[in-house]
């Protein structure tokens, strides 16, 4: 990602400590401080330890340039001694963290700084955003990846994350997690997570038919074509239309089909009965992939019911239950 100063991301009391331990010759006073957490949300088993990067990152490049200086003058808190010393300051504490991917367990240090007093508590609020977020997120992905029983996972999170970078770094703590690739397109390009996507509903509604919105999507897109068959009726129109695509478009260009996605109504019953009608046509190797709130509950129980499904698509699930 591109470099933002992110000096002044920090609760204004660490500037205020900071200051007052500068003012009473406690700047070099060196101090440890470790960073653990005291429960797993809902009970889990282990947590995933993900966000480390972007915390080297941050400070790597922690400085307060002029405009941070001018502003922290505007306060009328601190004194110009103490400003200068902003002004030259470099991050010099030791630290110690799990590894990304790592399982961490309660009340266990994952994170261990330690260092001149001013620098080691200055960093406590961007270290405890980057961690808690995309660790949070790498849990949750974990808990979906494993109930998937080793079929794929895809996220699809970033229209329902917490903002812009909620979004970027969530997809990347996601494939930290487990999944196999995003929905977002600028994680791709920056961290090199597959992007992943097809069509939505608003495709099959631009064409006179269902049937030429297959037909369109196929020519477009002969050698990855994957069709989301639920806009109308899944079982009477949607997948017998795709299989009429997959034989009409498809197979005569030298390609198969890649696949089909329901996304909407009970999946695990329409699944099974789209895997009959696909093998029937003689399109076992198409794959049938699900979407549409999916967690790892639901996706349990939807393999329990004995879906028929090889890839998981999960959006909002990653965030909206935490």
């Amino acid at each position: 990602m591109n470099k933002r100063n992110l000096a002044l991301l920090t609760d204004f009391y660490e500037l205020t400590m900071a200051h007052g331990y500068f003012k009473h010759g406690l700047k070099d006073k060196i101090a440890y401080f470790d960073m653990f957490f005291r429960s797993i949300p809902d009970n889990g088993g282990f947590a995933i330890m993900a966000g480390l990067e972007q915390l080297i990152e941050y400070l790597k490049n922690l400085r307060f340039d002029d405009e941070d200086i001018e502003f922290l003058r505007s306060k009328k808190t601190f004194c110009e001694e103490f400003l200068e010393y902003l002004k030259n300051f470099k991050f010099s504490c030791d630290i110690w963290a799990i590894p990304e991917g790592t399982p961490i367990f309660p009340n266990e240090p994952i994170i261990t700084v330690a260092g001149p007093v001013i620098q080691a508590q200055f960093i406590e609020t961007m270290l405890l955003l980057t961690i808690n977020h995309q660790s949070l997120i790498a849990t949750k992905a974990n808990r979906i990846v494993r109930a998937a029983q080793g079929r794929s996972v895809m996220e699809f999170g970033s229209r329902r994350a917490q903002g812009y970078d909620g979004a970027i770094y969530g997809a990347r703590a996601a494939y930290i997690g487990g999944c196999v690739g995003t929905a977002c397109t600028i994680s791709d390009k920056e961290f090199g997570i597959p992007a992943i996507g097809t069509m939505a509903h608003s495709w099959v509604q631009m064409f006179p038919t269902e049937l030429d919105a297959f037909r369109a999507y196929a020519r477009t897109y002969p050698d990855n074509c994957v069709l989301l068959v639920d806009t109308y009726n899944t079982l009477k129109s949607g997948v017998p239309n795709a299989i009429k695509t997959f034989r009409e478009e498809i197979v005569p260009r030298g390609f198969r089909p890649k696949g089909i996605r329901i996304d909407s109504g009970d999946i695990a019953y329409l699944s099974k009965e789209a895997r009959k009608m696909l093998d029937e046509a003689g399109f076992h190797d198409c794959k049938i992939v699900a979407s549409n709130a999916l967690d790892e509950n639901i996706i349990r129980d939807m393999l329990i019911q004995g879906a028929q499904v090889d890839i998981f698509g999960v959006g909002e699930r990653y965030y909206r239950d935490y």
